[in-house]
């Protein structure tokens, strides 16, 4: 005995998820799309009417610049004559000018005030002491007027070459009894040498001193001191004594 069995399709399965899957996925689009429409419309809207209701300050300047600027009558034309100009003040009062152009004039003509100017020999003449006669001049002739002028010694940089036949001389023992040993160096032991820079004249005098290398600024002074007090002789070229720089180096040790 054989029972049959009728077979129907289900109704509730992945076939009916699948549908149902595509038609929400559907619907989900449909509806963002038409809500970010709406906003984006809304925004828009919300914009323009914000600007018509409440336009920025520039827009407003330039709309009531405008409108300031179309109300304004044409400036008024000027057809006055210019004011004349003011007079003239008379000069005040002083001496005749002489400069100018030279103008030549007959002796008997020139007043006796006008007569005392010196001609082209008595300026070349001419000085600040006045010549022996009175009238201001020294002699043709003597243009320093017998003034003593003192020619001053062209004073060389230290990095300067000059060529001489002797150098400056000095006595070396009697700088090492010139130097001073600092107190302060003595008592902490410290040794040391500085290179000193002198400018000697050509009479032997001292007149500048600086420090070019200094193993410790502590022995600075002590070393120029003792060059400063030290005698020289000048240096000597083509047998006459010029002046020139000379390096000496002053050394400190302890005995």
């Amino acid at each position: 005995m054989s029972t049959a069995v009728a077979t129907a399709p289900l109704r509730y399965g992945a076939t009916e998820l699948k549908e149902l899957i595509a038609r929400n996925t559907k619907r989900a689009f449909y509806f963002t799309v038409s809500l970010l429409l709406l906003l984006f419309l809304f925004s828009f809207a919300y914009k323009l009417i914000k600007d018509i209701m409440f336009p920025p300050p520039n827009v407003v300047r330039v709309l009531l610049t405008k409108a300031t600027l179309q109300s304004l009558a044409p400036p008024p034309v000027d057809n006055a004559p210019p004011p004349p100009p003011p007079p003239l003040a008379p000069p005040p009062p002083g001496p005749a000018a002489r400069a100018g152009t030279p103008v030549a004039v007959p002796d008997a003509l020139i007043a006796p005030d006008e007569k005392e100017f010196a001609n082209i020999e008595d300026i070349s003449a001419a000085n600040s002491q006045g010549g022996g006669d009175g009238t201001g001049f020294a002699e043709v002739g003597d243009p320093n007027g017998g003034l003593q002028i003192e020619q001053r010694e062209e004073e060389l940089g230290i990095d300067d070459f000059i060529a001489v036949e002797v150098e400056i001389r000095f006595d070396n023992e009697d700088l090492k009894k010139r130097v001073v040993y600092p107190p302060i160096a003595r008592s902490s032991g410290l040794e040391g040498s500085v290179t000193v820079g002198v400018y000697v004249t050509k009479t032997g005098k001292v007149d500048k001193v600086q420090i070019i290398q200094s193993d410790n600024a502590i022995f600075d002074a002590a070393a120029m001191k003792a060059v400063r007090e030290t005698v020289y002789a000048p240096a000597i070229q083509n047998g006459t004594p010029v002046g020139s720089w000379m390096r000496i180096p002053v050394k400190f040790r302890l005995r």
